[in-house]
């Protein structure tokens, strides 16, 4: 274990005072983090464990963004910073770590006086196979990357980039985007004030965001479907292969890109616009009209659930 600690020099008067607008202007940021902003004592930290492939890791931080990274090793690596407004304050964030052969638990304390800044930001390497059961912060991103198994990630006032898990994945923040690549298994994301962006291999596809939009490329074929939820905002989707599509939102429009060749059923409604398709679209028994859309594309297949209000609905050819 090494640490090392050093005090920041003070803010130029030139540089201005740092209002509580501001603050709460930067909070709203998809990649903010309080660390850096107002802080004035910092103290680095290293720690390392062996844990098996296979094993759990537990972190709870606040204040400050989380680096996680899958490696070929046995090892887990944590690297660190705590930082705080007074040297005081400082000494009172305790960084606890219960390491067993296969977990470790990582719990961050706070100072006593919950007044005033202060946080810790992480940064860790650990097996490539391994269960991320809780990895928790506050005003900072969660950054995971090359991992193979489940993970359950959680902040606010910070987005949520993952790229490479192969597991079942759960993402929730408030006022941060939510950005995924590569990702293979049942995945649940949710945010507020925030847009979600994917791209989806396998497994089923949960996202619900409010005053943000979405937008979801579907890789790969798979009977599991897809579901999409916003309101204010808009959403696209590309599929690379036929998918099951629920999509709705309020107050704007949605989009489907299809290859040419490909077989859906179509079931789009909206209220105060229209729905346009590219595509010949077969009704039996169904409906076309202005706001309304039901019938097969070419041989029929999975089914395209597509509903909003106050926007249009496109089908649309590539």
């Amino acid at each position: 274990m090494r640490m090392g600690l050093h005090r920041t020099g003070f803010l130029q008067k030139s540089a201005g005072v740092l209002c509580l607008g501001t603050f709460f202007l930067l909070a709203g940021c998809e990649d903010f983090d309080l660390a850096g902003t107002l802080d004035r004592y910092r103290e680095d930290f290293h720690f390392s464990y062996p844990l098996n492939a296979g094993g759990r890791i537990e972190l709870e931080g606040f204040n400050g963004s989380v680096d996680i990274v899958g490696w070929d090793k046995d090892l887990v690596e944590i690297d660190g910073t705590k930082y705080a407004g007074s040297e005081e304050r400082l000494k009172q964030i305790k960084v606890d770590i219960v390491p067993a052969a296969d977990s470790i638990a990582i719990r961050t304390t706070r100072p006593m006086d919950r007044f005033g800044n202060a946080g810790v930001k992480y940064s860790l390497h650990v097996p490539r196979r391994v269960e991320l059961s809780s990895v928790a912060s506050s005003n900072g991103s969660i950054r995971v990357e090359g991992i193979e198994g489940r993970a359950h990630l959680k902040t606010s006032n910070g987005g949520i980039h993952a790229n490479g898990v192969h597991g079942p994945l759960d993402a929730q923040t408030s006022n941060g985007t939510i950005d995924l690549s590569d990702v293979i298994g049942d995945t649940i994301v949710r945010t507020s004030n925030g847009s979600v962006r994917a791209e989806v291999k396998k497994g089923n596809f949960d996202a619900h965001t409010s005053n943000g939009s979405i937008t979801a490329r579907l890789l790969e074929s798979d009977s599991r479907p897809v579901r999409l939820e916003c309101s204010n905002g808009h959403i696209e989707v590309t599929m690379d292969a036929a998918r099951e599509v629920h999509a709705s939102t309020s107050n704007s429009s949605i989009t489907v890109r299809m290859p040419s060749s490909i077989g859906a059923t179509v079931r789009a409604h909206t209220t105060n616009a229209s729905v346009t398709s590219d595509f010949d679209v077969s009704v039996h028994g169904g409906t076309i009209s202005k706001h309304s859309l039901e019938g097969t594309i070419g041989s029929g297949g999975p089914l395209l659930d597509l509903g909003t209000s106050n926007g249009g609905i496109k089908l649309v050819r590539f």
